[in-house]
């Protein structure tokens, strides 16, 4: 049996093919030749790496940081920092990846509301440092926390049952209280990691150990006072960061801006949501309009 053919049917297919083809075309083409965030563009870029939040993970960031190392048009990198701090590890492993970097290319951090402890850890390994005079930053030191339920649990009438293989394997357990041998031997470990921090802060700012060691004692600083103090090199937004980055590469005029591909997901959608309660509830005090009147 002969099949019946739809001329007009295949047609206006072929045009709308046509025109997909030909949308997919303007869009690659005006990648090209219209300014914007897109990657295919000619000119040289600025590629802007977010660190937001608590750190608990380097792997992302070190990933979209190696991506723009590799990107030929991409002639600076720059952090943009809004975090209080987080794991030791990662901020040590990101700390690394960017002075990795800086031999090939330029890296400045800018700091919005907050780059404190594992946040100035990743900050100060770039070039230059930028906050702004508000800033909160600093909080150089290292703490480990736990809760003691013991007496809690006794109350309801729970008893924790623990078998180990060595003495030290349920220390800081919070069914038992610490013992002072074992809260020496977690000293030592934060003594230790504490060295380590202020170490690198040193080698990244160019400043005597004695002169980190003076101020790292997990106090926090105001941009303006970081700046006196050498843990920033200027005041400014992130506006201002974006100019310096563009004049150490030798970026005339307005430099384009490239940004990692963005993920949804829903997980860090709560999470940065969270964060963001977090930093409204934890510098509320700070805020413009709150500052409390001293009596004369």
């Amino acid at each position: 049996m002969a099949t019946k053919e739809y001329p007009i049917l295949r047609g206006l297919i072929g045009l709308i093919l046509a025109l997909i083809l030909f949308f997919l075309f303007v869009v690659i083409l005006s990648s090209f030749f219209i300014g914007g965030k897109g990657e295919f563009s000619i000119s040289d870029k600025i590629a802007v790496v977010p660190i937001k939040g608590v750190i608990t993970d380097s792997q992302t960031i070190i990933d979209q940081l190696n991506k723009f190392k590799k990107h030929r048009k991409v002639k600076a990198i720059l952090l943009r920092i809004d975090s209080p701090g987080g794991g030791v590890g990662p901020a040590q492993e990101i700390y690394q990846e960017i002075k990795k970097i800086r031999k090939v290319k330029k890296v400045v951090s800018s700091i919005g509301s907050i780059g404190a402890s594992g946040g100035y850890y990743v900050a100060c390994a770039a070039d230059k440092i930028v906050a702004n005079p508000g800033t909160i930053t600093g909080s150089i030191g290292v703490i480990v926390e736990y809760a003691n339920l013991q007496k809690l649990l006794e109350k309801i009438g729970l008893k924790g049952i623990v078998i180990k293989s060595g003495k030290y394997k349920d220390i800081m357990s919070p069914l038992r209280d610490i013992t002072e041998d074992e809260r020496s031997l977690i000293q030592n470990v934060v003594n230790d990691i504490h060295n380590q921090f202020v170490s690198a802060i040193a080698e990244a700012r160019h400043l005597e150990k004695a002169q980190v060691e003076a101020i790292a004692d997990g106090r926090i600083f105001t941009g303006i006072k970081a700046k006196e103090l050498g843990l920033i090199d200027e005041l400014g937004n992130f506006n201002d960061a974006v100019k310096i980055a563009a004049e150490m590469v030798g970026i005339k005029g307005e430099p384009e801006l490239i940004y990692p591909e963005k993920k949804f997901s829903f997980l860090d959608y709560f999470l940065e949501k969270a964060f963001q309660k977090w930093e409204e509830i934890l510098f509320f005090p700070y805020q413009l309009g709150y500052l409390l009147p001293i009596d004369q």
